[in-house]
């Protein structure tokens, strides 16, 4: 059995997939780099032939392969979910080269699982699914051509994290990060408490969350410091009572 690594934890999700080729050319970008964990999240195509041909040797990854029905299941009990998106968009998260994000993807993969999440070949990610990550990375890339094959773009990433951790010894976190459930839950409550305080106004909510969300990605949230904010909230809400 080989000794563990940070990429034993790292997942690579592709949502919305719609050509079973890229599926399995991905599944092969993964196992040359030494990642292993493959989800999909409603694929638009079944795994067939086609990508168990272009897997080559990494017939093995398809086989194991986690099926979701949504990004909000693949991204259950990881640590941290970083979007790969060729597009800036006006986003509150912490954005960076797939280089950049590298070494924190690791070493946070140290304590825990971590998600590199991919969208479809037509349509890359919706917003909706952007928000559920914490980090965005992007790809360098000619400004005047940004096509690059969804299968590409995973082993660009994939590459990075290699060399990265070849290059380097990574500290592992000193502390327990929250899940994405887990942090996913705090934003709800909230949410919740700064309406029932009169905070935050639902008809015009303006970017409140959104910037909150930007606020805690950067920081990173261990376990107990969402214990401490929910019980910061659950003051909050009966002072106001």
């Amino acid at each position: 059995m080989n000794p563990f690594t940070p990429l034993d934890n790292l997942r690579i999700v592709l949502v919305e997939t719609s050509h079973s080729g890229n599926i399995g050319s991905a599944a092969r970008a993964m196992k040359v780099m030494g990642l292993s964990r493959l989800y999909l999240v409603a694929p638009k195509c079944a795994i067939d032939d086609q990508s168990r041909a272009l897997a080559s040797g990494a017939a093995d990854i398809l086989e194991r392969v986690v099926l979701c029905d949504s990004l909000e299941q693949a991204l259950e009990g990881t640590v941290l979910a970083a979007a790969c998106t060729s597009r800036r968009r006006d986003l509150p998260h912490p954005a960076y080269t797939p280089r950049q994000a590298a070494p924190g993807l690791l070493s946070q993969a140290g304590a825990g699982d971590v998600a590199l999440v991919f969208g479809s070949e037509t349509f890359g990610l919706a917003n909706e699914d952007l928000m559920k990550c914490r980090w965005l990375v992007n790809i360098p890339a000619n400004p005047d051509y940004m096509s690059l094959n969804l299968a590409a773009a995973v082993q660009v990433c994939a590459y990075e994290l290699r060399s990265t951790l070849a290059d380097s010894v990574l500290p592992l976190p000193a502390f327990q990060p929250a899940r994405h459930q887990e942090v996913e839950s705090l934003f709800s409550e909230m949410e919740r408490v700064l309406v029932a305080i009169g905070f935050l106004d639902p008809a015009h909510p303006k970017r409140l969350m959104p910037r909150m969300r930007r606020f805690f990605a950067r920081a990173g949230l261990e376990k107990e410091e969402v214990a401490i904010w929910r019980g910061i909230l659950s003051a909050a809400e009966k002072r106001k009572n």
